[in-house]
């Protein structure tokens, strides 16, 4: 029932109790790909099971390494070792999964034997050159289709050297891929961001015991060095937690805690976005669980108001900024967004997809080339809504439609699932109203 890929989205009632959103999708990729590099045996929990990360772990089974399932959300990574992957006999076929397939890509670059990656409709139309490119520098071979599009055909028995190399633009999965990559190089790796970007990857390699200096910014490894296993408890995923802290800051009489939310500080740009905003979000029983900070995030309906969000901010919400159109057309005066040109190469044009879809239910939103400026106040309508097969848009609208003063229907929902399996009766058993077309 709820893989269909059309719903309808209407006011529920005010959200409220206690909910868990599912694990992090980034560090779930994480897990899978180190955990298969290590020596010995990584038990995961609170692994997303996704179509995503599913993905990936089916990737490295088909490299060789055996993966148990052990109840929900719950893995045994049997670690090949550094040098232990074996060449699939297919290509790797990464879904959705974008993260997926720029990390593999780096880890992959190092390996003796050819591989090739490939995706969904979605994916196979997404630019790869920025990873590929600085992979080239280290000495990778890897080719591509028109346009530096997937697939990615690897060329194995490679000699990479280490670089030291300047983002031209913030991204953690290009930095990921090229630390991967320096796994595998001869010499350093060093690589620098204009703005800090999310740690995941330099945070469990230093938990499975390879030597790492990094700090906001800035990332150096060498390789040479072997990975140790060891139990990663993954926290719940922030960009899951975004909707429905969205949702309870519009609608009336909301009062809920989403239990145990990763609180990365390179991940959770919106609580800041959201607080300029004049959102009430208390952070509570903050801790840390398996070298991620992790807290319970209480969130109430406050009035909110337009903002001017800096830039600063962008790399830190990359993927919450379909759900922040939501709240800014929804609440009065003007909000500002620039310096996200990279919302238009996502899994679709988030710029437009959103701009397009609030327009309908009668919002004002002038696109720029990095950016929107939305004007708040106007009462949302019904509209039919077009998701274009993007998990982050079709959960967005869902939100939209809790203010609406219409039914908000919306095609392209199927791919929910990517990141966010159980969306649809988690929402409803929160308080929206969700229902199948």
């Amino acid at each position: 029932m709820t893989a269909s890929s059309t719903w309808q989205a209407r006011p529920g009632t005010p959200l409220r109790g206690t909910i868990r959103v599912p694990g992090d999708k980034s560090i779930s990729h994480r897990a899978m790909m180190l955990g298969a590099l290590a020596d010995g045996v990584t038990r995961v929990s609170g692994f997303l099971e996704g179509e995503d990360t599913l993905a990936t772990a089916a990737a490295f089974r088909a490299m060789g390494v055996r993966i148990e399932d052990d109840g929900p959300g719950r893995k045994i990574v049997h670690g090949a070792g550094i040098d232990g992957l074996r060449a699939p006999a297919a290509p790797i076929d990464c879904g959705n999964a974008g993260t997926g397939m720029r990390l593999l890509a780096g880890l992959l670059a190092g390996q003796r034997f050819d591989s090739t990656l490939t995706g969904d409709a979605s994916l196979t139309r997404r630019p790869m050159r920025r990873v590929t490119e600085p992979l080239a520098r280290m000495g990778a071979r890897i080719e591509t289709a028109e346009g530096g599009r997937p697939p990615l055909r690897i060329f194995g028995g490679q000699s990479l050297a280490g670089v030291d190399h300047d983002l031209p633009v913030a991204s953690a999965q290009v930095k990921s891929a090229l630390l991967l990559a320096g796994l595998y190089a001869q010499g350093e790796t060093t690589v620098r961001e204009p703005h800090p970007t999310r740690d995941y990857t330099e945070r469990m390699l230093a938990a499975l015991g390879w030597p790492i200096e990094f700090s906001p910014g800035f990332a150096r490894l060498s390789g040479g060095h072997r990975l140790t296993a060891t139990d990663i408890a993954v926290p719940s995923d922030f960009s899951s937690a975004a909707f429905f802290l969205v949702a309870a800051s519009l609608v009336p009489g909301s009062d809920l805690t989403l239990e145990g939310v990763g609180m990365n500080p390179r991940r959770t740009g919106l609580l800041d976005a959201l607080r300029l905003m004049g959102a009430w979000i208390e952070v509570r029983n903050a801790r840390e669980e398996g070298g991620e900070p992790v807290a319970d995030l209480r969130v109430t309906h406050a009035p909110l108001h337009g903002a001017i969000i800096p830039e600063a901010l962008v790399p830190d919400m990359i993927d919450e900024f379909p759900v922040l159109f939501v709240a800014a057309a929804a609440v009065s005066g003007v909000t500002t967004v620039s310096g996200a040109a990279e919302l238009r190469v996502k899994e679709s044009d988030r710029i437009a997809v959103m701009a397009n879809g609030l327009r309908a239910m009668g919002a004002r939103i002038d696109e720029t080339p990095d950016g929107a400026v939305i004007h708040g106040g106007a009462t949302l309508g019904g509209a039919s809504v077009d998701a274009h097969d993007d998990h982050r848009i079709a959960m967005s609208f869902v939100v939209a439609g809790q203010i609406a003063s219409a039914p908000v229907t919306l095609r392209g929902c199927a791919t929910v699932a990517t990141s966010f399996p159980g969306f649809f009766g988690l929402a409803n058993r929160a308080g929206m109203g969700l229902a199948v077309a």
